[in-house]
């Protein structure tokens, strides 16, 4: 799951503390939160995530305070079957089963946790493999019972290169997206604090920038700047790696002669075909803001696996 990095920043600062863990094993229906999601509860009542947006999170948090106080874990399943559903269950109309565990040795162990954080540092992906019939995690994979297997990736990164007034826009949507975003511009002037707040900012040549960052499945790349001196470096770097998304802005016939400097660079044509060019989905956007509204919703789809 890619949105429980505030779980995992959470379970760092309330390290040491009781705490109960609560993770979507099942969906069924228009559930609002996928498999995998999590809602981490303190022993003080304080919690971070969610597992149904607000549907069910009181019950869990009533739950999670018997699992903390030495309860066993459970698995309670939430639906829609009466008007009751309407004070605990999911009047969306689907169904979930939530896992409630404690975050212990005999549970979600603490250091399970920190494993999480050393991959993800690394650019791995990492699976914690659940018995539901125990509530017992493991990084190992278990060979009794039910088991639930979550998949950790590290945090999903944004390349943009070509610090234009697209990529103030892309910028913004990145951010509200949580996705950690870095501007790569060798021209100092385009590349200030001021254009771009709260942004990671790299005056490198955008072929040593991108390879410096190890691009992964967990990183999209775009090209804005207009600049073939800037873009096409920048491309080349990007279609090496594992990069997940890669686009590049401009119109069918610049793509085109972008494509012969490409191949003329010894860029192979298979390579090449993974340019999402011109960039962004096609909703007829017009302006910076939609364009690059376009641009995350690609990006989006292609990290979701749904281009």
């Amino acid at each position: 799951m890619a949105d429980n990095d505030s779980v995992l920043a959470a379970a760092r600062q309330w390290k040491g503390a009781p705490l109960a863990l609560a993770t979507v094993v099942s969906t069924w229906g228009s559930a609002p939160r996928p498999r995998g999601s999590h809602m981490l509860v303190h022993a003080d009542g304080r919690f971070e995530g969610s597992v149904s947006g607000g549907c069910v999170e009181t019950d869990i948090l009533e739950t999670a305070a018997q699992v903390i106080a030495g309860a066993p874990a459970v698995v309670k399943t939430y639906g829609v079957a009466d008007a009751a559903a309407w004070e605990v269950g999911l009047p969306c109309g689907g169904e979930i089963a939530v896992l409630v565990q404690p975050v212990s040795a005999e549970g979600f162990d603490p250091e399970v946790f920190d494993r999480i954080d050393e991959a993800r540092a690394d650019g791995r992906g990492i699976v914690v493999a659940t018995d539901l019939a125990t509530g017992h995690s493991d990084l190992r994979p278990q060979d009794t019972g039910e088991v639930f297997l979550n998949r950790y990736d590290p945090p999903r990164r944004l390349l943009i290169v070509g610090a234009v007034q697209i990529a103030q826009a892309l910028a913004g949507l990145a951010a509200t997206l949580g996705i950690d975003t870095v501007v790569i511009d060798p021209r100092a002037r385009f590349l200030t604090p001021e254009r771009f707040p709260s942004v990671t900012l790299d005056d490198r040549w955008p072929d040593e920038a991108i390879a410096a960052y190890r691009p992964g499945p967990s990183t999209a790349i775009v090209t804005l700047s207009h600049d073939t001196k800037i873009d096409d470096p920048a491309l080349i770097a990007a279609l090496a790696s594992d990069a997940t998304y890669v686009g590049a802005l401009g119109s069918r016939r610049s793509h085109a002669a972008r494509r012969e400097r490409l191949a003329a660079a010894g860029v192979s044509a298979d390579a090449i075909e993974r340019i999402d060019a011109p960039v962004g989905l096609d909703i007829g956007a017009i302006g910076p803001a939609e364009i690059a509204l376009s641009i995350a919703a690609a990006m989006t789809g292609a990290f979701n696996d749904r281009r």
